[in-house]
This record gives structure tokens, C-alpha cells and sequence, in this order.
């Protein structure tokens, strides 16, 4: 049996077809609803390349290097769903890894193919480049076994079986996997189901379900005080729907962790607010410390979402993940978490007469304080932030790097936003490569990404390729001369936290001659609101020069928390000006 131009013969004996190993993956991927694949080059995944230019099968976007197309998978499968990620052994897949760790600890499911060495030279013991020449051929693949749900390296015996199930786990687990292509694979004819990849997960357990179910709506309809704490899964496994419709019908105020941003509406009669421990506004806090049933979806607490340490959730907490549910002493497996919310929803009777308190939205200080005052005076962290605040609407998708730039997640968010951000991982530099995974994944939506000048340095080249592809995001970079953040942590004026202070505006030209994108250096409020006033019909570039000290009190007061947290009663944050302090 023999494929003709990309198009497989079928046999109408068998519900198979005859397909290459590489047509087979790209087409599995395709199945799976990614229609994208970000990479580089190299000389062990060109052959697959040719295969997705010659099928067609999936638009190619080539990075600049690895790591920002680790990143820009990343972003594109937080809008996606899933995302696939192409590089070459060894040099490509470390350079990847880092963005892959991310993936794997923000529960994002990416699928890494790498294309490797031949198998011939494997069996043969054929020393090749690319390789640490010590006839050795697992060690990248072991580097990836510890950021990767599951991993693979195909033959012609196993591709069906594992590229199925490789995409299926990252699929039904939220995370990323690991698939070694040998590069003399990809043209080998192999027999494959004929039948398109149906991404599907095992239904729960019955007893365990009605069990769990039971138990969960027993204690909510039993509660005075409930609440439910949402982290990233909730949007990740697709529930926020199903969140809603059981807080609706309870009524039970919702609040979000910081990695969960958006994930609520903040327009939702039940949305309370953000729970970050002591930072959070008192009613947020008192809502869930206090509460008498508190359901968790997906929580995982850490210095960043527990402000520092200082949260303390109630210690029967009801704690439901994606396949696991814990219940007081009882733990639940085999139970899937949108049959569970369904079932506790249909399980609990409506209520209609809880007292619930009034949850106005509350901007954070740094947009509550003040007016904007005199638009020639120069710009502050409060004012523009407070200028932003008036710039965003519905359906913005919203990009913030670590350090100040995070000040973005104090902002009231209109409807249907989205708000993507690396705070687990918080690898600086991820926001620029993920916005051109979220510009491919959702190109009709308004992107904004949020950058300090210490996260740009790493990735700005990446700006290239967004431009290459007429994407037109709306980039704000504010610009101190240094890594903000970090002089909050330690070495207020350190020469480690100083940076080369580059042209920041003048380089969508340097990337693109022919851009037509507008640029934009602030100085003032009035130089920003011009340059908010500007038509988003291309790329536009605001450059905010800022003082190296300025910074939202609530950036400071993580940082010098964090310092203490880090460094230990000893170490030299308590030395005289060694660090940014609150004013």
C-alpha cells in the first residue's frame, strides 16, 4: 500500500492506512487540535519539517532559538488547549528544557518533539554530533524524564502505540511529554489507524464518584460560611464553567489564587476577589480562613500564592484535583474533576437566602492612590498603572513578566480576559516568547504584554518574529535601568542589578526595516495617554522611563519578605540601604 502526495491509501479489508512515521505524528497533532508548531531548525528534525511544509499539515512558526519556542508553546496551549514544540538533539532540547520545566510546573500541556539521532547510528555505536561523544544516547532524554509526564523514542515497531499515547497524556494530565524522533524514522511507511485520535478521558469511577459526590454536597449544604478556592486546574482542565454554576446555585463566594488570575470573571456576582494569605483585601481573607467548608480546586500553596507563608486554610479544607479528591481522612481516586463539580452541583439543594457580603472589586494602592495629577510631571509606577487600568476591555489578553510588570495583576480586569503569567516557574523573559504563542493561538483578540527591561534583554529578539508574522500586540516596557525586582531582594545599587540601557523603542525597526509599527518613549502622563490613544492596526512599542526606585509598594513588600525568606536572619538584607524599601 503507497501514499501519493501526502494522501494515504486506504484499505477497505482494515480501518488502517499506510502512512510515514512523520506524516503519522504531524497528523496525530493535528488531530489533537493544535494547528501550530513552534521551533528551530536543526539537522536532525529537517526531514520532519519538510514532511509539515510538504503536508501542510501545521503552520510552521520558527523562533529565534529554543527557549523562547518553549515559551511560546507554553503560551499558546494556556489559549489552546495544547501545543506542540519541535527541536533537534541534544543543543536544542537543553536549550528547550528550561521552558519545558515551566510547562511542567504551571501544569501547561506542551508536546516536545525532538528530533534525535538515527537509529542505525545508535545500534551501530556511531559517534555523532550533538551528543556528548561518549556513546551515550539516553542522557537528554533522562534530563527530560524529570520534566515531562511521560517520554518516548520511537521505532517502527512502537510509533503508533506511543504517539497516541504520548499526546493523550499530555492531554488528560495538563502537562508536558517528551518524543524522540530519529531523524532516519520519519520517511519509514508504517500501518495506522485509519480513524482520526479522539482525546477523551476514562470515565470515574461510579462508587467513587457517587461516594465523593456525596460527601462533598453533604458539607456544602451542611455548611453557615462555604467558600471555593480556585488555582490554575480550574482552567486548565476546562471547569471554570462548572465552578461558576455550583457557586451560582450555592451561593458561595469564589476567590482566586494569583496564579489564577482571570480565571474567574471579576464581573461574577460571587467572585470575591484574590487570595494571597495577608495581602489579601480582609473580606477575601475572612471568606476563606474562616470558612466552615472550603472547597479547593487544584490549590497548590507556595511563597508566591500564600503571601510568603501567611495564608492559613482551614484544616478540613475539601481538596479537589484533576483525577483525586480529598475529603476529611477519606481520599477519592479514579474521579474526574468536572464529573465531580457537576454531581455536587445536581447534588445540592438551591439556595436562595445566604447572607453573602458585598465583594466590590478593590484596585490594588498603587491604581486606588491619588489622581493622575499634572500631565507633564513624570510618569510613576502608580500613575501608570492607573493610565493602563483606563486602557483595558473585554477580551484583552494581558502578558506580565516577573518583577514590577506583575503590578499588572492589581488591575480590574473587564470581562472575558485572559491574564498569562509564570509565576510558579518565574523564568524572566517567558512573557515575550509566550506572546507569540498566544498571538498564534488567539490572533482576533487584543494582546498586551506587560515587561520590565531586565526580562526584555533576554528575549527581545523574539519581537522579530512576532513582527515577521504581522502580529499586533500592544507592548508597554517600562524601562529603570535595572532589575527592579531584584533591588527589592537584595543590592539596591549593586552593579549585578544594572543593565545596558538599550533603544528600546527604536527596535521593531532594527527587526523589521520595513515595520510599520509605532513607537513610543514616555516620559509623562501626557506622553502616555498620546501614546494611548494610538490605533491598534500594528504593533505598538511604549517605552516607559521610569526611576530606578520607583517601585508599587506591593512589589517592594514581596521582595523584602522574600529577601528574609531566602537569605535567613543572617544574611545581609539587614545591612543599611542593601535593599529597596517602602517609602
Amino acid at each position: 500500500m503507497t501514499v501519493t502526495a501526502g494522501r494515504p491509501a486506504v484499505s477497505p479489508a482494515r480501518e488502517s492506512v499506510t502512512m510515514t512515521v512523520g506524516e503519522f505524528l504531524l497528523r496525530r497533532i493535528r488531530e489533537a487540535g493544535i494547528s501550530h508548531a513552534f521551533g528551530v531548525p536543526g539537522d536532525y528534525n529537517l526531514e520532519l519539517l519538510q514532511q509539515l511544509e510538504d503536508s501542510g499539515t501545521l503552520e510552521w512558526i520558527g523562533a529565534c532559538n529554543e527557549l523562547n519556542a518553549s515559551y511560546a508553546a507554553d503560551g499558546y496551549a494556556r489559549l489552546n488547549g495544547l501545543a506542540a514544540l519541535i527541536v533537534t538533539n541534544g543543543v536544542g532540547a537543553l536549550s528547550a528544557i528550561n521552558g519545558v520545566a515551566g510547562s511542567y510546573a504551571e501544569h501547561v500541556p506542551v508536546i516536545c518533539v525532538c528530533g534525535s539521532i538515527p537509529l542505525r547510528s545508535m545500534e551501530r555505536g556511531l559517534g555523532m554530533h550533538h551528543t556528548t561523544a561518549d556513546g551515550t544516547w539516553d542522557r537528554f532524554f533522562g534530563a527530560y524524564a524529570q520534566v515531562t509526564a511521560a517520554q518516548a523514542r520511537l521505532t517502527p515497531h512502537n510509533a503508533v502505540t506511543e504517539i497516541d499515547r504520548l499526546i493523550t497524556t499530555a492531554w488528560q494530565e495538563k502537562l508536558p511529554v517528551y518524543l524522540e524522533l530519529p531523524s532516519d524514522l520519519a520517511y519509514l511507511d508504517i500501518e495506522v489507524p485509519a480513524v482520526p485520535l479522539v482525546l477523551e478521558e476514562p470515565p470515574s469511577d461510579p462508587e467513587r464518584l457517587r461516594s465523593c459526590t456525596a460527601a462533598i454536597a453533604g458539607r456544602l449544604s451542611a455548611a453557615k460560611s462555604p467558600a471555593i478556592l480556585v488555582d490554575s486546574d480550574a482552567d486548565r482542565f476546562g471547569v471554570v464553567g462548572e465552578v461558576m454554576a455550583l457557586a451560582e446555585k450555592a451561593q458561595v463566594p469564589v476567590a482566586v489564587a494569583p496564579t489564577a488570575m482571570a480565571v474567574i470573571d471579576q464581573a461574577f456576582p460571587y467572585y470575591a476577589g484574590l487570595y494571597n494569605g495577608k495581602t489579601s483585601q480582609p473580606h477575601v481573607r475572612e471568606a476563606i480562613e474562616n470558612s466552615d467548608c472550603l472547597l479547593s480546586i487544584g490549590y497548590r500553596p507556595l511563597d508566591l500564592t500564600t503571601g510568603n507563608f501567611t495564608g492559613s486554610l482551614p484544616a478540613d479544607t475539601i481538596h479537589v484535583r484533576g483525577h483525586s479528591v480529598d475529603v476529611g481522612d477519606d481520599n477519592y481516586q479514579a474521579v474526574r474533576l468536572i464529573e465531580i463539580l457537576r454531581g455536587v452541583t445536581d447534588a445540592v439543594p438551591q439556595v436562595t437566602n445566604r447572607a453573602m457580603p458585598q465583594f466590590a472589586p478593590s484596585p490594588s494602592p498603587s491604581l486606588a492612590a491619588g489622581a493622575r495629577g499634572d500631565g507633564s510631571a513624570k510618569l510613576t509606577q502608580a500613575a501608570y498603572w492607573r493610565a493602563i487600568q483606563g486602557y483595558l476591555r473585554s477580551g484583552d489578553v494581558l502578558l506580565a513578566d516577573g518583577g514590577t510588570s506583575y503590578a499588572s495583576a492589581g488591575l480590574h480586569l473587564p470581562p472575558d480576559c485572559t491574564f498569562v503569567a509564570q509565576l510558579i516557574w518565574g523564568s524572566i523573559g517567558y512573557s515575550v516568547g509566550s506572546l507569540l504563542g498566544t498571538l498564534a493561538a488567539a490572533p482576533d483578540r487584543r494582546h498586551l504584554l506587560f515587561v520590565g527591561d531586565g526580562s526584555f534583554q533576554l528575549t527581545a529578539q523574539e519581537v522579530s518574529t512576532i513582527l515577521r508574522h504581522d502580529y499586533k500586540p500592544v507592548i508597554f516596557l517600562i524601562n529603570n535601568g535595572g532589575y527592579l525586582i531584584e533591588r527589592c531582594y537584595m543590592g539596591k545599587t549593586a552593579r549585578f542589578n544594572d543593565l545596558a540601557n538599550w533603544a528600546y523603542a527604536d527596535l521593531p525597526k532594527v527587526f523589521r526595516p520595513d515595520t510599520t509599527a509605532q513607537s513610543f518613549v514616555v516620559k509623562t502622563v501626557a506622553d502616555l495617554d498620546k501614546a494611548l490613544s494610538a490605533p491598534n492596526d500594528t504593533l505598538i512599542f511604549i517605552e516607559a522611563i521610569m526611576d530606578p526606585f520607583d517601585a508599587p509598594a506591593a512589589i517592594i513588600e514581596n521582595g523584602n519578605n522574600g529577601a528574609d525568606i531566602d537569605y535567613g536572619p543572617r544574611g545581609p538584607q539587614h545591612r543599611d540601604n542593601m535593599l529597596l524599601r517602602p517609602i
